[in-house]
């Protein structure tokens, strides 16, 4: 009993030191998610629901304690493609309808994931490639909301038909309604440059609400937000008919919701907190979508940005996520009639300078100085987005990254050690080590990296050119940098050694790893080596080798 006072004492401290930055929190959470809502083609209020039911039930289940989860940019442009096609192919379905049931398609994915242990996925997208694809959807979203910032209406084709039908359409384009967005970014602007502790998207919402009511914006010919369905969420359940149409896209937000939501919680975890649990995650995620699915929220993920208010503002545990959903209840209850004056200016505005920052110039700058290869992959994957769109865009982001791992994998290096003068110290030959030594009749070659059926071919070449350059009695190869070898690769191996041994050479091994080692036994090689020309590391194979030369044949 005792120990149970004393719980409630520590969550009731903790809910109240957490009151005020989840206060300040929601002031960034509720106008965004409100915004992300027009992204995905639904009604603002599935805005709402997904800073209400995911965030409440990541809050319980996660093991991040700062993680703000409800919903961002890449989900909310995802969900626009795969509910739009849905209400394309059933003009009478309902969009909420349509939301709950890709968010139970998420949830199902996501706590399948986890019951497989798939954790690993949350480094399955290289960052080059990541961040090429952020910079697409930043484009596309940016794309998408022009035409609400100007007041003009366009049939939407593709990023690029878009933009020039943008252009086509300006003369059509509405004053007061991009007055209305000039002074929504304006706010954001000043607000951020000025009080960069305020709440800007709620101070920009609020102007805007405040310029509709004083001005009539709606007479003047600027489109609101209009009625919105305020109260208690209705229940709504997924149509299971959607699945095999929805899942495709779901599968995609799936990977991105996790991705996203694994990398803000590292990027953002403090040293007294306790270990993220990547499998976990999963769970906690596929949970709160699979809950948030049966009021229509859409699918959910934590967010970077509304993390990073969420800890400057003075978070210390998911407290503050339960103040968020707590207003987030709040505005559903009691301001859905004011919130249906905002105009769409407003929250286009929104969208476009919290999504912008998805573009990161420096970021690629960087990329770019440090493997100009992975810059390229970065284009290609932002080229992606944009061209076949963003559900198209994931799966060339995938591809991207599996051939970025084969490539650096394809091309191991192979190093022809020499010895530095005076000491025992082996080390990779190089013109500014001019001076090292080699030893007459012994080559000794340094691969790096597990050999297996991707790159043993190669890997065999550069030995090949290496001893036939050298025509050394005996070839050494020091395994200390190959963790293990693939069944192909140790296959070449056994018939390597016998093609040196008809070219009158000797293969020895040195400095095999425990897993190499044991596979190496398995091996007819091992008994035609045996432990004359087995090492334990290359000092010994070298003084073994050594000792068998005359005396005069002997390097330095």
């Amino acid at each position: 009993m005792a120990e149970e006072i004393i719980g409630r004492r520590d969550w009731r401290k903790s809910f109240a030191m957490d009151l005020l930055p989840g206060l300040t929190t929601a002031a960034v959470v509720v106008p965004k998610a409100l915004a992300y809502a027009t992204i995905a083609q639904l009604p603002v209020q599935a805005g709402l629901f997904a800073a209400l039911v995911p965030m409440a039930v990541y809050a319980a289940l996660g093991t991040s304690r700062l993680l703000s989860v409800s919903t961002t940019t890449p989900i909310a442009i995802l969900c626009a493609t795969a509910i739009g096609e849905a209400l394309r192919q059933n003009p009478g379905l309902d969009p909420l309808t349509a939301a709950a049931t890709l968010s139970v398609l998420v949830g199902l994915m996501l706590m399948a994931a986890r019951v497989l242990k798939m954790g690993f996925l949350a480094n399955f997208i290289s960052e080059p490639v990541l961040v090429g694809f952020k910079a697409g959807v930043g484009f596309v979203i940016v794309v998408d909301q022009v035409p609400k910032l100007l007041g003009i209406h366009i049939h939407k084709e593709g990023f690029f038909r878009d933009v020039l039908s943008i252009f086509g359409h300006l003369p059509e384009l509405s004053w007061p309604t991009l007055a209305v967005a000039l002074g929504t970014l304006a706010v954001i602007f000043f607000a951020k440059r000025f009080l960069p502790r305020s709440p800007a998207p709620l101070l920009a919402v609020a102007v805007g609400i405040a310029a509709s009511t004083i001005v009539g914006l709606e007479a003047a010919g600027v489109s609101v937000v209009g009625s919105i369905q305020g109260g208690f969420p209705m229940p709504q359940w997924p149509r299971p008919s959607l699945f095999e149409a929805m899942w495709p896209a779901a599968a995609g937000i799936a990977l991105i919701s996790f991705t996203e939501s694994i990398a803000a919680a590292r990027a953002f975890v403090r040293p007294a907190d306790p270990p993220l649990d990547a499998n976990r995650e999963l769970l906690a995620l596929g949970a709160a979508n699979a809950a948030g699915a049966f009021i229509g929220s859409m699918p959910a993920g934590g967010g970077t940005s509304q993390t990073a208010v969420s800890l400057n503002a003075g978070s210390r545990t998911q407290a503050a996520s339960l103040v968020v959903a707590a207003v987030a209840f709040a505005t559903l209850l009691f301001l859905a009639p004011v919130l249906a004056l905002m105009p769409h200016a407003t929250l286009a505005a929104v969208v476009i300078a919290y999504s912008i920052g998805l573009v990161d110039p420096a970021e690629m700058a960087a990329i770019r100085r440090v493997r100009t290869m992975e810059f390229r992959w970065a284009l290609v994957a932002c080229l992606g987005v944009m061209v076949l769109g963003t559900l198209k865009g994931i799966v060339v982001a995938i591809v991207l990254s599996l051939l970025g791992l084969m490539y650096l994998g394809y091309d191991p290096r192979v190093d022809e050690l020499r010895r530095k003068p005076g000491t025992n110290v082996f080390r990779p030959r190089s013109p500014e080590h001019a001076e090292d030594e080699a030893i007459p009749g012994l080559l000794i070659a340094h691969p790096e990296d597990r050999l297996y059926f991707g790159n043993a071919g190669n890997v065999a070449g550069k030995l090949q050119a290496l001893a036939e350059a050298a025509d050394p009695k005996v070839v050494l190869l020091d395994c200390s940098a190959i963790p293990g070898f693939e069944y192909t690769a140790l296959k070449m191996l056994v018939e390597g050694e016998e093609r040196q041994r008809k070219q009158g050479r000797e293969l020895w091994l040195a400095a095999l790893n425990p897993e190499a080692l044991e596979l190496v036994r398995r091996t007819p090689l091992a008994e035609r080596l045996g432990q004359d020309r087995m090492f334990v590391t290359v000092e010994q194979a070298v003084a073994a080798f050594e000792a068998r030369q005359p005396a005069g044949g002997r390097a330095g």
